[in-house]
C-alpha cells in the first residue's frame, strides 16, 4: 500500500525563513499528501505566510513554544485520526529540503519495514556544501554528541545508515510509533529531544537510519528554534540538564535514588573540573542543571512511558554508542580543525592556565593581610583622605559648577568629584565604604590590570607574572595607599587598562571610547600626569595617522571635565594650579632626584630606612639596599634595548622617561599651602608611569630571552618582592596616616544637631605650626572628600568671607575684646572644633587655644572627641542663612552639567559593544550561518 505522508511544519518567529522552506516543500518530486501548518506562539507574521501557501490544515499551538510540543498539540487538534501506513515528516520553519529529500527518505523506509525513523543530512542554510548534522549518538557517560558536525560534504559519510539517533528537523517517523512513544519528551524542550525519541524507538524494537541522499538546509540547532541566539553558557546548561534527565529516566529502578543523591556532589566535582579546565563560565550552568534535575517532575512519567514501550534492553543500543577511543579521535580532529588560521596566530599567555589567576589570588591575599584592620571599617580617613558625603545625591551635587563651602563661593568643582561620585554610587547605602572596599581590593585589581596588559604584548608565561608582581608592589603605589592619596591609587590601578585600550583604539571605536573614559578618570585623579599622557597620545597619533579621529576622541571627555576649572584658574592667573592634587592638601618633604630614580616618593628609601631603624640596624644603608634589590629589574629593563624586540622596548622606556620627568617636575612645583608649609604636587603618579614603562621594558626583555629568561626573571622577581617588604610592613602594622573611621566628618553631637537644622555652622581650627592655625567653616555635617576644592586650596588671595572667618578664628582662639557673639550669630556658627594634634612642635600653641576656648564664657566645652575638642555656643540666635546655589541652580552650572553629560553619554554609547561574544547565532535568511560570533 502506498504510504501516506503528512508534513507537519512548525514555525515560531520564522517569517524570514518560511518563504524558502515553503517553496522547497512545494518543489518536492514526491510531495507530501497533506501539510499541517503549525504556529507556535509567533510574534511575527509567520502564521500569515504559512496561510498564503494554502496548507491542508492550520493549527495554532497556543502555549506551545517548543518544536515537539507544537507537533503533539497540532496532531491532537488538526489530525486526531491516524491513517493506515501514515508517516509524519517533521519540519521547522528553517528546514528547507532539497527536491528529492522526501523521496529519498521514503525509499529508505520502504525497503526496510523495520525502520520507524529516518533522518536526513542537515546542511548549512547558506552553504549546502557543509554538513551541520548527520546522525547523533551517546558517549559512554550518556552525553549526546553529533556524529558529523560542520564538515565539508565530500560523500565521506554517505555509507552510514543505522545510527542511534537523528535530528528532529526533517525527521520522517511512522505515526503509529510516534503515538505509541508519546512523541518528544516534554521535559527535553530542545537539546536531545529527537535523540531521546530515537533511543526509545530503538528500545521498542524499531530501527533508526540516516539517509545521506535526503538533504535539508537548516539555520541552526534545536536550541535556536524561535530564538535569535543562545549563549554558550546557556547551551551547556540545557545540554547538561538533558543528560541528567535521560540518566534518571534510563537508569534501572534501584539505582535511581543513588543517581539522584549524587546530582549535587557531581555538580560540585564537575565545577572544579570546569575551573581546572579553564571553563569558569560553565560553573553556574552546572549547578542550575543539577538543581533542575533534582526537582525534575517529569522523570516518573518518562520512566513509565519508557517501561510501557520497551521491548529490548540497553544492550541492543550499546553497539551504536561512541566508544572512548572514537570520542578522543573526534575531539582531536575538532581541535586540529578548530581554526584554519591557527598556525598564523600569535599564542598569548592565558589568564587561567599561565599564572594570571594565581597572581591575582596571591595579590588578594597580600592585600587582605595589609589591610585586614579595615575589614569592618565604615570609612577611612587620614593623610589626604576624608570620608565621603553620606548620600549619593550629595556626591552628585558636588560635581560640575556650584557653591563650595570651603571656597565660600560658587566655583568649578574638581574633576575628581565625578570619579568620587561614581565610586560612591557603587556602595550607595554608605558611599564612604566604597573607599574601604577599594583599599581591600586595590592590590588584586592592580595585579589583574598589569597581567592582562603585559599578556597583550608578550608570548611568554613568565613575563606577565613578573610585570604584574612588580606593578602590584610598586613602592609609589604602596606609599600612596598609606598616605591616603586616593587619586594616585586610582591612577596606578587604571594606567595598565589605559595602555591596553589605547593599543586597540586605533581600529576599534569601542576601545577608543573605553580609553577615553579611562583617560578622563586618570587625569581627574592625578592631574600631574596630563602633560605626559598628552605627549604619549600625540606620539601614538603620529604612528597611527589613519586612526587620528578615533585617538583624538580619547582626550575629549577629560577636556570636558577640566574646562570649567581651567577657565577659572586661568582667570586667576594661576595656571599651574590646574595640576594640584585633589583631596586634602598635605605638606610633605619632597624626594631628591636619585631617590625618585629608585622609586622612593618620599625620603626614606621606600620605608627601608625606618624598617632598618626599627630592627636596630644602621638606616644609612637603606638606599644601598634598595638599589641592590632594584638592580636586576632595572638591568632587565635596560637589556630590552639590546635584544630582539627593540621596537617594543623603545615606547616602554619612553613612557618611563616621561614618568620620571613628571615625578621630578612635581617635586619642584608648589601650588598650595598648609599653614606656613608649602604643599607640592604628589610625585607618586609620575613614578607610577615611570614604573609602568620599566615593567613594559622588562616584559619585552623576558619575551626576547625565551628559555634563558627563567633565572633573570626569578632574580628580578625576588628583588621586587624584597623591595616591597618595608612598605608592606608599614601598611600591615598600621604605621601609616590612613586609619579606620566611623564616617563622621564632625563630632557626633554636631551631626545630631545638624540633622535638626540645615546650614548650622561649625568653625574648625587646625594648628599647622607653632605660630599659625588654619580655619574652615563647615555647614551641616561637614565637607567630605568630594567637596574638597583645589580652587580653594590654591587660592593666592583671601576672599572677604575667608578674611572674616580668619578674623573670627584668631580672636576666638585668644583672649580679646572682639565681639565674638555677634559674629557667631551672623555666621550662624554653633560649634567650634579643634582638630587632633598632628604636629608635636605646635603642642603649646594648641594648649593655649584650648585654654582660651575653655575660658570663654560664651562657649560650653563638650570635651574631647574622635574629631577633636568641641565647644558649643548655646545662645545662638537662629536666622535664615542664604544657601549657595547648587550645580543645577545657576545658568553656568546647568551648561556645564549638560555639556559634560552629553560628551560622556556619547562616549558611553560608543563604549558599549554592538555585538555579543560567544553566542550561538541563527543564520540569516539570506546569507548568514550558525557561528560563534567574535566582537572584532
Amino acid at each position: 500500500m502506498q504510504p501516506r505522508v503528512t508534513a507537519v511544519l512548525v514555525a515560531r518567529n520564522g517569517a524570514k525563513y518560511l518563504p524558502r522552506t515553503l517553496a522547497a516543500i512545494a518543489a518536492q518530486t514526491r510531495r507530501p499528501d497533506s501539510v499541517i501548518a503549525v504556529d507556535a506562539d509567533s510574534s511575527d507574521n509567520s502564521l500569515a505566510i504559512m496561510a498564503e501557501s494554502a496548507p491542508a490544515q492550520i493549527a495554532d499551538a497556543h502555549g506551545q513554544r517548543t518544536f515537539g510540543g507544537a507537533i503533539s498539540s497540532a496532531l491532537q487538534t488538526a489530525a486526531p485520526q491516524a491513517s493506515e501506513n501514515e508517516w509524519l515528516w517533521l519540519l521547522a520553519h528553517d528546514s528547507a529540503p532539497d527536491p528529492h529529500a522526501l523521496s529519498a527518505l521514503l525509499g529508505a523506509v520502504e525497503i526496510a519495514p523495520s525502520v520507524a525513523v529516518a533522518g536526513p543530512k542537515l546542511v548549512r542554510w547558506d552553504n549546502p556544501s557543509v554538513i551541520s548534522n548527520f546522525g547523533e549518538t551517546l558517549t559512554p557517560l550518556g552525553r549526546s554528541v553529533g556524529l558529523v558536525n560542520d564538515e565539508l560534504d565530500q560523500a565521506q559519510h554517505d555509507v552510514q545508515t543505522d545510527t542511534l539517533g537523528v535530528a528532529g528537523a526533517g525527521m520522517l517517523v511512522r505515526r503509529q510509533v510516534w503515538a505509541a512513544l508519546g512523541g518528544f519528551d516534554p521535559k527535553l524542550t530542545s537539546v536531545d529531544a529527537a535523540l531521546d525519541f530515537c533511543v526509545r524507538a530503538r528500545l521498542a524494537g524499531h530501527r533508526v537510519v540516516a539517509v545521506a541522499d535526503a538533504r535539508v538546509a537548516s539555520s541552526g540547532g534545536p536550541e535556536l528554534f524561535g530564538k535569535r541566539s543562545v549563549s554558550a553558557a546557556a547551551h551547556n546548561r540545557v545540554q547538561r540538564f538533558a543528560q541528567l534527565h535521560r540518566r534518571l529516566v534510563y537508569a534501572p529502578g534501584f539505582t535511581v535514588p543513588l543517581h539522584w543523591l549524587t546530582l549535587l556532589p557531581l555538580a560540585i566535582l564537575r565545577s572544579l573540573g570546569h575551573l581546572v579546565a579553564k571553563r569558569p563560565t560553565a560553573v553556574a550552568g552546572e549547578f542550575a542543571a543539577a538543581f533542575a534535575a533534582i526537582f525534575d517532575g517529569g522523570v516518573v512519567a518518562a520512566r513509565r512511558n519508557l517501561r510501557r514501550n520497551k521491548r529490548l534492553g540497553f544492550a541492543a543500543v550499546d553497539p551504536l554508542r561512541m566508544s572512548w577511543a572514537e570520542l578522543r579521535e573526534m575531539r582531536a580532529h575538532e581541535r586540529h580543525g578548530d581554526s584554519p588560521d591557527a598556525a598564523f596566530e600569535v599564542a598569548r599567555p592565558k589568564f587561567f592556565s599561565n599564572g594570571g589567576a594565581w597572581t591575582v589570588l596571591l595579590a588578594g591575599i597580600l592585600g587582605m593581610l595589609a589591610f585586614s584592620r579595615f575589614v569592618d571599617a565604615a570609612a577611612l580617613s587620614g593623610g589626604a583622605l576624608l570620608p565621603l558625603s553620606t548620600t549619593v545625591s550629595e556626591l552628585w551635587q558636588h560635581v560640575g559648577y556650584g557653591w563650595n563651602d570651603l571656597a565660600q563661593q560658587v566655583v568649578a568643582a574638581d574633576p575628581f568629584a565625578v570619579v568620587l561620585a561614581v565610586l560612591g554610587s557603587l556602595t550607595f547605602w554608605n558611599p564612604s565604604f566604597s573607599i574601604v572596599l577599594l583599599y581591600l581590593v586595590a592590590l588584586p585589581l592592580a595585579a589583574l590590570a598589569a597581567w592582562l596588559c603585559a599578556a597583550s604584548i608578550s608570548e611568554r608565561t613568565w613575563a606577565p607574572t613578573i610585570a604584574a608582581a612588580a606593578w602590584t608592589v610598586a613602592p609609589s603605589f604602596l606609599v600612596s595607599l598609606g598616605e591616603g592619596q586616593l587619586g594616585a591609587v586610582l591612577a596606578h590601578i587604571l594606567l595598565p587598562w589605559l595602555v591596553l585600550t589605547v593599543l586597540r583604539a586605533a581600529h576599534n571605536w569601542a576601545m577608543a571610547a573605553l580609553a577615553a573614559l579611562l583617560f578622563a578618570a586618570i587625569a581627574a585623579s592625578a592631574p600631574s600626569l596630563i602633560p605626559a599622557l598628552v605627549i604619549a597620545m600625540v606620539a601614538w597619533i603620529v604612528v597611527r595617522p589613519k586612526a587620528t579621529h578615533r585617538l583624538l576622541w580619547i582626550v575629549i571627555p577629560a577636556a570636558a571635565l577640566f574646562t570649567p576649572l581651567v577657565i577659572q584658574q586661568w582667570a586667576r592667573g594661576n595656571f599651574w594650579a590646574i595640576f594640584a592634587d585633589p583631596g586634602v592638601p598635605v605638606a610633605r618633604e619632597a624626594s631628591a632626584g636619585w631617590q625618585l630614580a629608585i622609586g622612593s616618593v618620599v625620603p626614606g628609601s621606600n620605608g627601608w630606612s625606618s624598617l632598618l631603624a626599627a630592627l636596630g640596624l644602621n638606616d644609612r644603608y637603606g638606599p644601598l639596599l634598595v638599589a641592590l634589590m632594584l638592580a636586576p629589574f632595572a638591568a632587565l629593563a635596560l637589556m630590552s634595548l639590546f635584544v630582539p624586540g627593540t621596537r617594543r622596548a623603545v615606547p616602554s622606556l619612553a613612557l618611563a622617561l616621561l614618568g620620571f620627568v613628571t615625578a621630578v617636575a612635581a617635586t619642584h612645583v608648589a601650588v598650595s599651602a598648609s599653614g606656613e608649609s608649602v604643599v607640592g604636587i604628589w610625585a607618586a603618579p609620575g613614578l607610577s608611569l615611570y614604573w609602568l614603562g620599566l615593567s613594559g621594558a622588562v616584559t619585552v626583555a623576558i619575551d626576547s630571552l625565551d628559555r634563558h629568561a627563567t633565572l633573570p626573571a626569578v632574580v628580578a622577581l625576588l628583588g621586587i618582592l624584597g623591595l616591597s617588604a618595608a612598605p608592606l610592613w608599614s601598611l600591615a602594622s598600621g604605621m601609616t596616616a590612613v586609619e579606620a573611621s566611623n564616617g563622621r566628618l564632625l563630632p557626633a553631637f554636631v551631626a545630631a544637631e545638624s540633622t535638626q537644622r540645615d546650614g548650622l555652622g561649625t568653625l574648625q581650627l587646625t594648628v599647622t605650626s607653632d605660630s599659625t592655625i588654619s580655619v574652615d567653616l563647615h555647614r551641616g555635617r561637614g565637607s567630605g572628600l568630594d567637596e574638597q576644592s583645589t580652587l580653594a586650596a590654591t587660592n593666592t588671595e583671601l576672599s572677604d568671607a575667608e578674611v572674616r572667618n580668619a578674623t573670627l578664628a584668631g580672636n576666638i582662639a585668644s583672649r580679646s575684646g572682639y565681639e565674638i557673639a555677634r559674629e557667631l550669630n551672623d555666621l550662624q556658627v554653633a560649634f567650634v572644633v579643634l582638630t587632633p594634634a598632628t604636629n608635636a612642635d605646635a603642642s603649646e600653641t594648641r594648649q593655649r587655644i584650648i585654654e582660651a576656648l575653655d575660658g570663654n564664657s560664651l562657649l560650653n566645652p563638650i570635651g574631647d572627641t574622635a574629631q577633636g575638642y568641641l565647644w558649643h555656643y548655646p545662645d545662638l540666635r537662629e536666622k535664615e542663612i542664604p544657601v549657595g546655589a547648587s550645580n543645577t541652580e545657576t545658568r553656568w552650572g546647568q551648561i556645564v552639567l549638560a555639556g559634560q553629560g552629553l560628551i560622556f553619554g556619547l562616549t558611553l554609547l560608543l563604549a558599549i559593544p554592538t555585538t555579543r561574544r560567544r553566542r550561538l547565532k541563527a543564520a540569516k535568511a539570506e546569507s548568514a550561518v550558525t557561528v560563534i560570533e567574535a566582537n572584532e
